[in-house]
């Protein structure tokens, strides 16, 4: 299980391209106490099903007496072992904001957008939440799920499970919206060399779904699906991974597939000014319904790792404007290390930018972009081979923020133009969505917008 302050687990791989000074995977210390949430406990409680094929299964209020009442006996702990504590991480579900946005990042993560079906409207879109949000509560306990149970995660306990729900733009107009869709919810503007596949961004609801167990995750996505197939369609889905939580001897940053460590400069929480930079205040009455929420920019980005892995360490290390080895600036000396700060003045021997002028932490930093932070949660992906050969593999990059105009938007923009890093990726597929707050106990997320 992952240590209080988090710093027991991999920051993953997520950035705007690359190493993320500016944009990379979350290193959420303190979690617990920003969430509002209770502690994570290891104790679980995943009932066995006592009939084979059994397809419904008790609602949110059932305990160890329904269980057994059922025909279900408790499920064993997780058994001794090295990791025998992996399993039993939980992340209640209920809380002041969504899970998955400051917990530790996990080892696996299943993303995925649906489309409402045609008529649903408003009604059907509250009954669906309301269905999702006591489902994802009884997973992130370990429980078995109350509807569409299919027994793939039977034997496991809920491994940090966290499901987090996003809006789209286009799930305004559908469910008869329009008035509380927030302007921040704009399309992202084009960006140069963008080479987006609509069918797989967009949409309008947004799931991700984060385990220590793959088969935890897709269990929990294929419920989900299911519970939504009268009502939403599944419009494209993708699987990430990131380091799993005791795979370094200590605690360190993540690498993502450049072999790069990535998420240094990731906000904390507990840092001055966090909250205003991930989390929206409501504002007016068109977004008062998001108040504690946040903004989720997604990103698939292509890495061109075989171009990337021609280049000598020394240029690729240009190229990022850091140490490959240990993460520490090109502008660091050589006791220096990851944590050692920037700096952009400083000048090499021959009198040149110890840091070049197109390196990725030059253009990415909050200092050259007016301030502009995100909360970058991204895991790596590898999808096999291309046609040409070449490794269909990069980053889902995920970044939260309070408003994605004055976060992700003058960021990439400016990486865009001036990035050197730009040239070994592509970025093939897009998503904004609105993530409200946390639900209460008894309630579903969403449910300020929709009542």
């Amino acid at each position: 299980m992952r240590d209080a302050t988090g710093t027991g687990r991999t920051t993953g791989t997520g950035s705007t391209p690359g190493t993320g000074e500016a944009t990379g995977a979350a290193d959420a210390t303190g979690a617990g106490g920003a969430t509002g949430r209770a502690p994570r406990s290891g104790v679980t409680r995943r009932a066995l099903l006592g009939t084979a094929g059994a397809g419904l299964v008790v609602g949110a209020g059932a305990g160890a007496a329904g269980a057994a009442a059922l025909g279900r006996a408790p499920a064993a702990g997780p058994a001794a072992g090295p990791n025998a504590s992996l399993g039993a991480g939980r992340v209640p579900f209920h809380g002041e904001h969504q899970a998955g946005i400051l917990e530790p990042q996990q080892a696996r993560v299943q993303l995925a957008a649906f489309d409402l079906a045609g008529g649903v409207g408003r009604d059907g879109l509250r009954t669906l939440l309301r269905s999702w949000s006591r489902t994802a509560a009884l997973m992130a306990a370990g429980e078995p799920a109350d509807a569409f149970e299919n027994q793939v995660a039977l034997d496991a306990g809920p491994c940090s499970l966290t499901v987090t729900f996003g809006f789209g733009a286009t799930l305004f107009d559908k469910a008869g919206l329009a008035d509380r869709r927030p302007a921040a919810l704009e399309p992202l503007p084009a960006f140069p060399a963008d080479a987006l596949d609509p069918a797989r961004g967009d949409g309008d609801l947004f799931v991700q779904i984060g385990a220590d167990d793959a088969l935890v995750a897709v269990h929990a996505l294929r419920v989900l699906q299911r519970q939504a197939a009268s009502t939403a369609a599944l419009r494209w889905q993708a699987a990430g991974f990131a380091r799993t939580p005791g795979a370094t001897a200590h605690p360190v940053t993540g690498r993502n597939l450049m072999g790069q460590i990535d998420g240094t400069n990731n906000p904390r929480p507990g840092e001055d000014g966090f909250a205003g930079k991930v989390f929206c205040t409501g504002g007016d009455d068109r977004t008062a319904w998001l108040s504690g929420g946040s903004y989720l920019v997604f990103r698939r980005i292509r890495m061109l790792l075989d171009s990337w892995e021609s280049l000598p360490v020394d240029r690729q290390e240009r190229v990022i404007g850091r140490r490959k080895a240990d993460g520490a600036p090109l502008s660091a000396p050589a006791s220096g290390g990851e944590t050692t700060p920037v700096d952009l003045t400083a000048q090499a021997a021959d009198g040149t930018l110890a840091v070049p002028a197109d390196a990725h932490v030059r253009v990415a930093a909050p200092a050259a972009n007016g301030g502009a932070t995100m909360l970058r949660r991204g895991f790596s992906y590898h999808d096999g081979l291309l046609a040409d050969g070449s490794p269909d593999a990069g980053l889902l990059f995920l970044a939260f923020q309070a408003d994605p105009g004055r976060g992700f938007t003058p960021v990439q923009r400016k990486l865009a133009r001036g990035d050197g890093l730009s040239r070994f990726l592509r970025h093939e597929a897009s998503g904004l969505y609105a993530v409200p707050p946390g639900a209460p106990e008894g309630g579903y997320v969403g449910q300020p917008l929709l009542e």
